[in-house]
């Protein structure tokens, strides 16, 4: 009922929590500290489930992150999103999408008792990343090997690595949305396609 609302209160806090620790000290947080972080996202999610007077399942969101520092990343994923990361000119999978134990289900940050998150940290430089929902994953991925497929990740990666402004490239996203809402994309997937493309160059 409130999942898109799960989903911003995540991005959300998450961001305020990476901001902070990276202005006060050098380094990537303990896993420790992330499970931490995520504890008390899920205390953010119940006062607000609270003041909605529901429960807090109603806010089920997964979770895609991925940090990126100078010869690596750090990933965090709960559920069925995925992250990959292009080494060279080769997309590698960082984080394959976890269904649940049934067909069509999936994990969530809300889960009792407790989430099942996966902390990574990726030693090799990476120059682009995009992380994705399930939707984007039927395009994406290779169900048969486990693989992504750069057949689809090249063309999308292409306009941000060529573009001059850095930051939210609002043409391209514009462009992206379209052709991820096109009946040739849609004719392939029905679920949620959401992808957020970085490049470094």
């Amino acid at each position: 009922m409130y999942g898109a609302y799960g989903a911003w209160l995540a991005c959300r806090y998450l961001t305020i929590r990476f901001r902070e620790y990276s202005r006060k000290q050098p380094g990537l947080p303990t896993d420790e500290t992330l499970v931490s972080w995520i504890d008390q996202l899920r205390d953010w999610i119940s006062a607000a489930a609270t003041t909605k007077e529901t429960e807090p399942r109603q806010f089920a969101a997964t979770l895609a992150a991925v940090i990126v520092f100078p010869d690596g990343g750090l990933t965090l994923q709960v559920g069925d999103s995925a992250i990959v990361g292009r080494n060279g000119e080769d997309w590698e999978v960082l984080c394959w999408p976890e269904n649940g134990e049934y067909a069509s289900s999936t994990y969530f940050i809300t889960d009792d008792p407790v989430p099942r998150l996966h902390i990574a940290r990726h030693n090799h430089f990476y120059n682009a990343f995009a992380v994705f929902s399930d939707g984007v994953g039927d395009l994406a991925l290779s169900q048969k090997d486990e693989t992504a497929f750069p057949g689809f990740l090249d063309p999308m990666i292409r306009p941000i690595a060529n573009a001059e402004d850095n930051g939210r490239l609002v043409d391209v996203s514009q462009n992206l949305a379209t052709f991820l809402h096109s009946p040739k994309v849609c004719d392939r997937t029905d679920d949620d396609k959401t992808i957020v493309l970085i490049s470094r160059g």
